[in-house]
C-alpha cells in the first residue's frame, strides 16, 4: 500500500502519539532508527501502522525530569514509519523519516498507555518543502567540525562526508553527534539551515575545548 506524503500542514493530523526520548531528535527528511520493546510503545507503533497515518512525534523530556510522566519540550518533530521489522524476541525495529516539526498545544488523554498531543504545525510549514541550500558545502561543514572530531577522537570518512550537500550534512550531524540533550534541542529548534549551522558551529567549538558529559543511553 502506498501513502501520499503531506504537501501542506493541512495534510497533517490534528493529534499524534509522542515518543519521549532523551538525547534523540528527528529532523525533516532525516531517518531515525528505533528499537521498540516497551508494551506501551509497541501499542503506539501498531496503532500507528493500523491507523493508516503511520505518524509519530519525537520529543525530548525537559531537563531534571524523567521520561516516565515527564513534561516534554514544547517543540518536537513528527516522522512517518517508513520501515518496520518484528524480531523473534518481541521487539519492533522501525525507521522514522522526518516530516515536519511541531509545537505542542496541549497533551491529550493516554491511549493504551502511550501519550498523545495536539500539535501546531503552522510555525514549521516550510519543513514540508525540500530546500537545498547551495551556499553551504559539505567541505565547509566538515572544516568547521574538524577540531571537535579531533578533540573527541571521532573517526570520519572525510572525503565522503564533504561530498554530501551541506544542508543535508548539517541535519544528519545535528541528529547523530554526541551532544547533550539541551544542545540537541537547540539544533532542533533552529529556525532554518543557516541558524542550525551557526548553532552547530557554536556547540562544536564549545565542546572542542571541553569534555562532553557521558552520553545518555537512548535505547527504548
Amino acid at each position: 500500500m502506498f501513502y501520499n506524503l503531506p504537501k501542506t500542514v493541512a495534510d497533517l493530523p490534528e493529534s499524534i502519539p509522542i515518543f519521549p526520548l532523551t538525547g534523540s531528535i528527528l529532523l525533516p527528511r532525516c531517518k531515525l532508527p528505533l528499537n521498540i520493546f516497551e508494551p506501551r510503545y509497541l501499542n503506539m507503533v501498531f496503532d500507528s501502522l493500523c491507523g493508516g497515518e503511520r505518524i509519530i512525534g519525537m520529543v525530548q523530556p525537559r531537563p531534571a525530569t524523567t521520561t516516565e510522566g515527564s513534561e516534554p519540550y514544547a517543540i518536537g518533530c513528527a516522522g512517518r514509519i517508513t520501515a518496520f521489522e518484528e524480531t523473534t524476541d518481541g521487539r519492533v525495529l522501525i525507521n522514522l523519516t522526518g516530516l515536519c516539526r511541531f509545537r505542542i498545544v496541549e497533551e491529550l488523554s493516554l491511549v493504551r498507555g502511550y501519550r498523545r498531543v495536539k500539535p501546531d504545525w503552522l510555525p514549521f510549514a516550510t519543513d514540508l518543502i525540500q530546500i537545498q541550500d547551495a551556499t553551504i558545502s559539505g567541505e565547509e561543514v566538515m572544516k568547521v567540525l574538524a577540531p571537535f572530531f579531533e578533540a573527541h577522537h571521532l573517526r570520519a570518512e572525510w572525503s565522503s562526508l564533504e561530498r554530501i550537500a551541506g544542508s543535508d550534512l548539517i541535519d544528519v550531524l545535528s541528529m547523530n553527534l554526541p551532544f547533550p540533550p539541551e544542545d540537541k534541542q537547540a539544533l532542533l529548534e533552529a529556525a532554518d539551515i543557516h541558524a542550525r549551522f551557526d548553532t552547530l558551529r557554536q556547540i562544536a567549538t564549545l565542546y572542542a575545548a571541553r569534555d562532553i558529559d557521558q552520553a545518555t543511553d537512548t535505547r527504548h
